[in-house]
């Protein structure tokens, strides 16, 4: 991250929403970049290496998807893609080309910038030496394999383990149930969604105050799961 103001690149054709967002931004202490078609947008990651995108799915030259694609080649920041296409399947695609968020139009400013920082301190922390990841009681030690609640061990198998090690250092990003269940069980489960729901069930059951109400472990419907770390 720029040790100025962050840098904020909003790939949108809507003007409306650059005047929404401008302010925003500038009172939050960034740095609004504008792009107003996908190839703008492309031109500008290469060109201004912003510190975060901001993608909108629908524009007028190039699907916001290709956007992503391409972008991927050369660009390893923190995109978040910004639409007003609702569908569960177009979340999925996104975040599985690469995009850290997804958030629907219309959208409130304050969970925007929230995403952002989120987003922002993931890629700071994957740039530090990995260290234990915090939610509340629950402390997740990588270098013991070690998850604690309230200072006591808790018993997770080896399975747990690496779901929730693979959620917490997400910080935040909302991961996909295929992005899941390959990284954890391979390629041939990767649509074996119950497998999933029966471990985040588990993994619930120890760490949670109230597993009906999770906190830690949360689930974006049909699409995936976040670790709210601290």
């Amino acid at each position: 991250m720029s040790l100025s103001r962050p840098r904020i690149l909003v790939i949108d054709d809507e003007p409306q929403i650059h005047r929404f967002l401008g302010p925003a931004l500038d009172a939050a202490g960034f740095e609004l970049l504008r792009a107003d078609s996908g190839q703008e947008g492309l031109r500008g990651i290469a060109l201004w290496s912003p510190d975060a995108v901001v993608l909108d799915l629908g524009l007028p030259d190039m699907d916001g998807k290709d956007v992503l694609i391409r972008a991927r080649d050369f660009y390893d920041g923190p995109i978040l893609i910004l639409s007003a296409r609702d569908r569960e399947a177009e979340k999925i695609q996104a975040l599985d080309h690469g995009a850290n968020d997804y958030l629907e139009k219309p959208f409130g400013v304050g969970e925007l910038l929230a995403r952002l920082r989120a987003a922002l301190r993931q890629r700071a922390s994957a740039k530090a030496p990995e260290g234990p990841v915090r939610s509340g009681e629950v402390e997740i030690d990588f270098d013991r394999r070690r998850v604690t609640r309230a200072g006591a061990v808790v018993k997770v198998s080896p399975k747990e383990y690496d779901l929730l090690a693979r959620l917490a250092r997400g910080h935040g990003k909302l991961l996909t149930h295929k992005d899941l269940l390959v990284a954890i069980w391979g390629a041939a489960h990767a649509t074996d969604t119950q497998y999933l729901r029966v471990f985040i069930g588990q993994l619930r059951q120890k760490l949670e105050l109230d597993p009906a109400r999770p906190r830690i472990i949360e689930t974006e419907p049909g699409v995936g799961y976040r670790f709210s770390a601290d």
